[in-house]
């Protein structure tokens, strides 16, 4: 520590300690308290006290400090300036301002990402309304009064680009017009509930859709200026709400034409923009009425034309009677032609009622299918049905359909998006473009409608959010789907399924691979050919059934077709032994198998990979072979090199000299060969993942047996050792594999066919001189003829 001279203390104490504040302290022993820090002031406000030893942080004080009866110590003290308490300064309050315009401008084209749901917001508002006013209506009889009807009516001018909406409905005073339209993201259907939750009455009515109050304002997708009138059953005045586009402003009149006068409800007129005055022609708007709103609990009717085929006489021209000489006093047939008389008239869009809303018992299978051919336009009666409903901490009604047939020239396996799944949130469409948000890739080919009236939706009502309550409506979904899958296997009409099979077989494979929580709903869904069953596919539960009492596992080969499967030398051992081995035939099965890894804790074994245990390992005969062939294993495995690993005793040959397995961590011959194919497939991965392989021999063929003798006699014959490559060759062939080079395989076997071949069918040698001498004999040359020579004669000439 470094110390102050008592020179350096006197300096200080002379000059310049009559600035400072004195400093009182009490001594103790081993410490000391200081109450007021001295010394000068850094940039980073702390005191720092002279006595600061030269290794402390911070500047030393060079200006004198009174010390009183301190103790000379080398401890340096701070204080920092936020032990002072200053007062905090004044807190100023202020709200958000928003350029109106702007806002809305964002409100209308950053919401909503498709224009036709304009017309879906502006039904679920009248809809609101309707429903307002029949829950008033039941302690209020009065507000009935003057239209007894509650219906919707939608009436265009194609000419003019003119949609009017009108309902009969609640209809909106002077002062709700204000808050309603001229309050953005003000929702009266909100304010109703809340006014219905504080009576303890919001129980009796869940209809109501609005929720953001911002979907009126949907209707500047379309239109340049929106006109608003409605009559409120509580005032005498008819009020008009009109706004225009990318304007801050809006002006509400009082209604005083008696021709547009309404009894109740509302009246929205939208002029529509110069590029979407498509929109007001009449087919069109019956197409998203019945696409949005079709399940809509009020009547929706749009002005549409009609026509009927009628006669009309047609006045027969003097002039051609006259050339056909008719007499004027005899009465002739009238003629007439077939005109189509055009007229226009309310006609009901939303005929179809949501047949879930209804009880399970009280719709019969015939509406079920009808309701499924309307809806997803079908032709063919669906396979199956599953009609629930769903209570609890999340509650939702919901019909799945299984399709008869897969959609023509469309892969679903591939594409995740599809419009089978039609989301409705209390009656009103909301999308039907998902991405596994409610069904996941595999079960994209269920069709059916989801209705809730509490789901996590986004302010347009077209994003289905992710949340808990999405993950539990899935779960639920999906379990629903595999009871109704479930229920087409264990139908007595076996043919149900096969066709199910033959269509979605692949998805429930692929579901085997990408769904791991669903094993036990998947496998047993799952269809397989069999060496017991070649032409009927059989389920893993019938396979486990037949399996033998000793059978620890479930064996099963990959293959291409049946046919190679069949015929493969993995099999020749588990023939003899009677043990069924499944066929696993299409590019995705042995994949999915491997995911699977077992089913009622029976493993999965593949029988073309090494250390396969079929339940006859006998080890006191594995020892004398390996004592006896030890040697020509060594021999084959030093000609072969690196292409094998090792060279065993093969357990599961019986007629073939040999096969060739696939190490066990490895990829099989079938799934080399697969991922060879592959058009984007990676080269310089397949020997990284390429398995070892391992030669096995079978030690009671004839060929194993004479190059045992030959390895004992002369292991370094050529014609034996190529006897090995062409072994190895072939084996890689019958085992599944491609040789690496298809020509030099056919250049061994035509050498080994010359060898065997040769001299085998050579005649005898007097045989030989006999047919050389009539080949001599059939040689001598003949005499030559001489020609005569005619002259020609000419044709018709007499000698």
């Amino acid at each position: 520590m470094h110390r102050l001279s008592r020179r350096s203390v006197n300096s200080l104490l002379r000059y310049g300690g009559h600035r400072h504040r004195d400093a009182v302290a009490g001594a103790s022993i081993g410490s000391l308290n200081l109450n007021e820090s001295s010394g000068d002031k850094d940039t980073n406000g702390r005191w720092y006290s002279v006595l600061s030893t030269a290794t402390s942080s911070g500047p030393a004080s060079r200006k004198p400090l009174k010390l009183g009866n301190m103790i000379s110590t080398g401890i340096r003290y701070e204080s920092t300036a936020s032990d002072f308490q200053t007062p905090d300064p004044p807190v100023e309050k202020y709200e958000y301002q928003a350029e109106v315009s702007r806002l809305m401008d964002l409100i209308v084209n950053s919401l909503y990402s498709n224009k036709e749901v304009f017309l879906r917001e502006l039904i679920s508002n009248a809809s609101d309304a309707l429903d307002k006013l029949r829950f008033l209506s039941v302690t209020d009889q009065q507000l009935l009064e003057g239209a007894s009807e509650l219906d919707i009516r939608i009436k265009t001018d194609q000419e003019n680009g003119i949609i009017t909406i009108q309902d009969t409905g609640i209809g909106m005073t002077h002062q709700e017009l204000v808050d309603s339209l001229g309050t953005i993201a003000h929702s009266g259907t909100a304010k109703f509930l809340k006014a219905l939750k504080d009576s303890k009455d919001a129980g009796s009515d869940s209809n109501l859709i609005g929720q953001f109050g911002v979907g009126f304002y949907s209707a500047f997708l379309v239109a340049d200026k929106v006109v608003v009138s409605t009559k409120s059953p509580k005032s005498d005045k008819q009020y008009v709400w009109e706004g225009e586009a990318n304007s801050s402003s809006y002006i509400i009149r009082e209604e005083t034409d008696p021709e547009k006068f309404i009894p109740r409800g509302s009246c929205i007129t939208l002029h529509l923009k110069r590029d979407d005055k498509g929109f007001a022609h009449p087919e069109r708007i019956e197409r998203l009425v019945k696409n949005y709103s079709q399940f809509v609990s009020f009547p929706i009717y749009t002005w549409q034309e009609k026509g009927y085929t009628k006669e009309i006489e047609v006045d027969d021209d003097p002039s051609e009677a006259k050339k056909d000489g008719t007499d004027d006093n005899v009465e002739k047939k009238k003629k007439t032609k077939k005109v189509v008389e055009k007229y226009w008239e309310w006609d009901l869009t939303n005929e179809t009622q949501p047949i879930w809303l209804r009880n399970p018992k009280e719709v019969t299978t015939e509406e079920y299918n009808e309701f499924y051919k309307k809806t997803f336009n079908e032709y063919l009666e669906p396979l199956a049905s599953s009609h629930f409903t769903t209570e609890g901490e999340v509650e939702f009604r919901s019909i799945l359909y299984v399709p008869a047939v897969t959609p023509m020239g469309k892969e679903d396996i591939v594409n995740p998006k599809t419009k089978n799944i039609r989301l409705y949130v209390k009656r009103v469409f909301i999308s039907d473009d998902f991405d596994g948000e409610l069904f996941p890739r595999y079960l994209s080919f269920v069709k059916g409608v989801v209705d809730s009236n509490d789901l996590p939706l986004n302010v347009s009502r077209e994003i289905l959010q992710e949340s808990r309550v999405v993950r539990i409506m899935r779960k639920r979904l999906v379990r629903k789907a595999f009871d109704m899958i479930l229920g087409i296997s264990m139908s007595e009409n076996r043919e149900d399924y096969e066709k199910f099979w033959e269509n979605f077989g692949k998805h429930l494979k692929l579901g085997c691979i990408e769904d791991r929580e669903n094993h036990k709903r998947l496998a047993p869904l799952l269809r397989f050919f069999s060496s017991q069953s070649e032409e009927e596919m059989i389920s893993l539960d019938e396979y486990v059934e037949n399996m033998k009492p000793d059978q620890k596992d479930i064996y099963y080969i990959a293959a291409d077709s049946v046919t190679s499967a069949k015929n493969t030398p993995f099999l020749e051992r588990l023939y003899e032994k009677d043990l069924e081995v499944l066929f696993l035939v299409d590019p995705i099965d042995e994949v999915a198998v491997t995911n699977l890894k077992s089913y009622k804790e029976k493993n999965f074994v593949d029988i073309s990979k090494e250390d396969l245990d079929i339940g006859d390992k006998n080890e006191e005969k594995e020892k004398e072979m390996k004592q006896e062939y030890g040697h020509i294993c060594d021999w084959m495995k030093k000609r072969l090199g690196d292409k094998v690993a090792s060279v065993q005793i093969s357990n599961r040959l019986k007629t073939s000299p040999c096969v060739l397995v696939s190490g066990k961590f490895g990829w099989s011959a079938n799934m080399e060969r697969l991922m060879k194919a592959q058009t984007v497939g990676d080269s310089s991965s397949l020997d990284f993942m390429r398995s070892r392989r391992v030669f096995e021999i079978n030690p009671e063929h004839p060929i194993i047996q004479t190059l045992n003798a030959a390895c004992r006699s002369n292991a370094d014959d050529d014609e034996a050792l190529r006897a090995i490559d062409l072994l190895y060759d072939t084996a890689l062939i019958s085992s599944g594999f491609t040789p690496d080079s298809p020509s030099q395989l056919g250049g061994k076997i035509y050498e080994m066919m010359n060898m065997a071949l040769s001299n085998k069918w050579k005649l005898p040698e007097a045989a030989y001189e006999s047919h050389a001498q009539e080949a001599e004999v059939v040689a001598e040359p003949q005499p030559t003829l001489e020609a005569e020579v005619v002259e020609p004669v000419q044709t018709g000439s007499q000698k």
